[in-house]
């Protein structure tokens, strides 16, 4: 049974969050893959459904098709020269969908209206990291530190308390910041006014990490990380042709997420002391959005095609659950033994603490053009742009007052580019040779930094800045008078620079952040899809 405070202001997400969940994989069909998914205005794939709704009006037969794949997983992380690498292999089921196309006449303005749907794998959010090496005079204990000075007071239970960060409850059951210290010189724990801020026995509250069991430095770090689960959604589509030059498309979309990530992060030190924080996050929910899109052949004998569509935000429902442990094996100053600490908030909190929020993705706008040559050719091109930075949290009922720090936390995310190209060559009418690139520009500004909020109960403090994503695919296909077969393979390559952590400092009106020596990381997936189809 878990502990669900849902009608106060206590936080747990962050836009690092948010903007794994709104950012979507290259994953479909394998023709549509093949081709770098460059498919919008060239339509007549299934996988258009959620891209330009009106590609699915180009059908003039039935459709029915299934797609499977195969993946490869690397992380590579590069500390300061300390190289870690994790891999793993899984298979996926990802995509079940049918087109039923319904022939209105030759010579009337509306040809066809067709229906259909489409279940895809929107995004697996699958991996591994591994991390690790000197930290220098710097601590994740400083974090802490920096989280309680910011409280006003402590209660009974601060895991419960709506006013008290988790990071720094579970920093101060571990003895990694006390209220208890033989050198005043330490920075006291003030509140806002500049008061001493007590414990809840009264006793004045310093930032003392490293006082008693050498934190100050030589502390090296280990990090791991594991992530699992994905989004799946579901498009119901129904379009139109109009005298076969005009195309026009709705998609109402529903999507369901379910995101796992499972980190452990400890420091240990040259006095053979450590600690270690352990925390397993959960978001879960769904959310819905409606999709727009039109095709036009501008001149009546040309083989071009003009696609725009418009793909209003996904309005999420979701819930953040959330366990952390902290152990550590550090001096308590009060007895003056080595005693391990060992706190577990499923024991204190019976359960996950579950926090619910919506979130509000960006819209999103297409536009692109496809070109056939002959019956041989297929070219298209298209671009697409999000402003992430304008992703919206709030509460169950929608408001979004007490979540006013996260979303100013939103700057840090900016508009975001995607472009994508594909051709198709006939080398006979039954078979087909695929080629195509896919490129999404980054999500985050250099400067961007996870800031957990005081009354955070999020644990994790780990951060990791993407930059532009890159997909390489090709792919084969066979068509027969009914049966077809697709098999298609893409290469994914994105950089990024990770953070365990940062350390803050407020020096008059100036937020001071240092933060350990970027992890360098490298994610590559290879993948390999295969369609199997009928259209009758």
């Amino acid at each position: 049974m878990g502990l669900c405070l849902t009608l106060v202001p206590v936080t747990a997400q962050t836009v690092y969050d948010a903007a794994k969940i709104a950012d979507k994989d290259l994953n479909a069909t394998a023709r549509f893959v093949g081709m770098g998914g460059a498919m919008s205005a060239l339509g007549g794939d299934i996988s258009t459904i959620g891209t330009n709704p009106a590609g699915i009006g180009i059908y003039r037969s039935h459709d029915v098709m299934t797609s499977f794949s195969l993946s490869s997983f690397a992380t590579d992380a590069d500390y300061m020269g300390t190289k870690k690498s994790a891999d793993k292999l899984r298979g996926s089921f990802d995509n079940l969908g049918f087109v039923l196309s319904t022939k209105i006449g030759n010579k009337t303005a509306l040809r066809y209206v067709n229906f259909g749907f489409n279940y895809h794998k929107a995004k697996s959010f699958y991996g591994n990291m591994e991390m690790g090496g000197s930290l220098g005079n710097l601590s994740q204990s400083y974090y802490m530190a920096w989280q309680a000075g910011g409280i006003e007071g402590w209660g009974s239970n601060a895991y419960t308390d709506v006013n008290i960060g988790w990071l720094s409850a579970l920093g101060y059951d571990g003895w990694l910041i006390t209220d208890i210290t033989t050198d005043r010189t330490d920075t006291p724990f003030l509140d806002d006014d500049g008061n001493q801020i007590s414990d809840v026995n009264g006793n004045p509250l310093y930032r003392t990490p490293g006082v008693y069991y050498g934190l100050y430095d030589n502390g090296t770090a280990n990090f791991h990380s594991e992530q699992r689960g994905g989004i799946e959604q579901y498009d119901f589509n129904v379009s139109f042709n109009i005298k076969d030059r005009v195309y026009l498309g709705l998609t109402v979309g529903v999507s369901s997420v379910d995101y796992n990530k499972y980190t452990i992060y400890g420091e240990s030190y040259d006095n053979g002391e450590y600690y270690s924080l352990t925390s397993d996050n959960q978001i879960v929910g769904a959310g819905f959005d409606v999709k727009l899109g039109a095709i036009i052949r501008p001149f009546e004998y040309s083989p071009l095609r003009v696609g725009l569509a418009i793909h209003t935000p996904t309005f999420y429902s979701l819930d953040y659950k959330t366990r952390a442990y902290v152990e550590s094996s550090l001096y308590d100053p009060v007895t003056g033994q080595n005693e391990p600490a060992q706190v577990a908030t499923e024991n204190i909190v019976d359960g996950d603490m579950i926090r619910e929020f919506q979130l509000r993705t960006p819209w999103l706008f297409n536009f692109s053009l496809g070109y056939t040559i002959g019956n041989s050719w297929a070219l298209g091109a298209e671009y697409e742009y999000q402003n992430y930075s304008s992703m919206n949290f709030s509460d169950p009922q929608g408001f979004s007052d007490s979540f006013g720090y996260e979303n100013s936390t939103t700057a840090m995310l900016k508009g975001v580019h995607t472009f994508r190209a594909g051709l198709e060559y006939k080398v006979i009418p039954q078979f087909a040779i695929r080629a195509g690139y896919n490129y999404r520009s980054a999500l985050f500004n250099k400067d961007a930094f996870k800031d957990l909020p005081l009354n955070s109960i999020q644990t994790d403090t780990d951060f990791s800045n993407t930059q532009a994503l890159n997909n390489y695919t090709v792919g084969i296909g066979y068509r027969g008078s009914m049966f077809y077969a697709d098999l298609a393979y893409k290469f994914t390559n994105c950089k990024s620079e990770f953070y365990p952590f940062v350390n803050m400092n407020e020096v008059g009106d100036v937020l001071e952040i240092a933060s350990p020596e970027l992890t360098k990381v490298t994610d590559r997936r290879s993948q390999v899809l295969l369609t199997l189809g009928m259209r009758f």
